[in-house]
């Protein structure tokens, strides 16, 4: 990536795209959300996706069990040593000023601060056969005593056909139904807010074909307290969630 093109967020749109989504956000059900299409610039987000690590990929860390299965994802602590300096990038601009300002114009969450150390985030690939049982997020960053307010996603996958699966799902509130699904499409990204009931996941297994896999980018953002009421209350592991026909 060469001169302005490395800065692909640029607040004169940022900012806007913010503001013209906000409404959108806070009313959106489940619970607040959104899903923008054609978020980075299309070559931007092609060659991400085409220098995306394979499965072999040494600094990759397997985190199965019960709950998440064919999951892999950056090891926290390597530094992203032999990850393509696009993708570097790309995770800095998202730790940015401008990506942050956009944030709070399209949240209204003030204070929101960036994670470079990519705790728990970063590089996702789930694998043929893999799932992610519907879940709400860790609430607490116990390492810089934040709260944890939004997750944003951004799918990596080309050529992505319906019948792969893999499909994001967001559930109410009494994990009744599942109230959206979107499928993990190139250059697709879903930002929501994380919340003690912010149940999402891709609970069936992936049937993409030996070879593919699904990509992605996930980063969280936090604030020094929260005075919502939306989280916390001692939830700050993982609650799995199972659906009506699971048992």
């Amino acid at each position: 990536m060469q001169g302005a093109e490395s800065f692909f967020f640029r607040p004169e749109t940022m900012l806007d795209l913010g503001r013209e989504n906000h409404s959108r956000y806070i009313s959106a059900a489940p619970f607040p959300h959104i899903v923008l299409d054609n978020f980075l610039p299309e070559a931007v987000a092609r060659r991400v996706a085409a220098q995306f690590p394979s499965p072999s990929f040494a600094g990759f860390h397997k985190n199965d069990n019960l709950h998440q299965v064919n999951k892999q994802s950056r090891l926290q602590d390597s530094y992203f040593d032999g990850v393509s300096p696009d993708i570097r990038l790309v995770l800095n601009e998202f730790c940015g000023m401008v990506f942050l300002d956009f944030l709070q114009a399209l949240t209204g969450i003030t204070g929101l601060i960036a994670d470079p150390h990519f705790f728990g985030g970063a590089l996702h690939q789930i694998l043929p056969g893999g799932k992610l049982d519907i879940h709400s997020d860790f609430s607490r960053d116990e390492r810089r005593l934040l709260d944890r307010r939004l997750n944003v996603l951004l799918y990596l996958n080309d050529d992505w056909h319906d019948e792969y699966g893999g499909h994001l799902e967001l559930w109410d509130a009494e994990m009744t139904h599942c109230v959206v699904k979107t499928a993990p499409v190139l250059n697709r990204c879903v930002i929501f807010s994380t919340t003690d009931h912010s149940f999402h996941g891709h609970p069936d297994p992936l049937k993409c074909p030996v070879g593919r896999s699904r990509n992605s980018i996930a980063l969280y953002y936090y604030t020094n307290g929260r005075d919502d009421g939306s989280g916390g209350g001692g939830m700050y592991k993982t609650n799995w969630r199972k659906r009506p026909q699971e048992t």
